[in-house]
């Protein structure tokens, strides 16, 4: 009896070493399989965030584009009247006294402007093109003119 208990002894003790190299050959493949998983993970992130990137990209490039295709004829427009702005001839503005017959209610008002534009005479802000009566509403003293 001796013998077969030795002989059960030694085939559990061969099962263990089996099983246990099972395991350890097991964790081995498991660690190769993590190790390319993670490297195809690697790639795999970087070709997306390089995919993202190059999108973006060209996302931001095209709205550059409309942008510019929006902006330059307004920019165009702005260095047109810009020319026009300063090729204005300053002796076409002048600049006329109320009179006792002209705008007599703004005579001696801080508001009054008085400055005539292609022709067009600019009283004052409030009332552009005077008043018909002979006081204004708005007639604020100015000290400095003397009518």
């Amino acid at each position: 009896m001796e013998d077969w208990s030795k002989g059960f002894f030694e085939v559990i003790e061969n099962a263990a070493s089996e099983v246990e190299h099972f395991f350890t050959d097991m964790n081995e493949d498991f660690a190769e399989m993590l190790e390319v998983l993670t490297k195809i993970s690697e790639e795999f992130t970087e070709q997306v965030q390089n995919s993202l990137i190059n999108e973006i990209d060209g996302y931001f490039n095209e709205l550059d584009g409309y942008f510019n295709e929006l902006i330059e004829p307004i920019i165009e427009v702005y260095r047109e009247f810009e020319q026009d702005f300063d090729e204005i001839d300053s002796s076409f503005v002048t600049y006329v006294d109320p009179s006792p017959i002209q705008q007599q209610a703004c005579r001696g008002c801080r508001n009054y402007h008085g400055q005539v534009y292609g022709g067009n005479l600019l009283v004052c802000a409030m009332h552009p093109t005077g008043v018909e009566s002979e006081s204004c509403p708005d007639w604020e003293s100015d000290g400095d003119r003397n009518f």
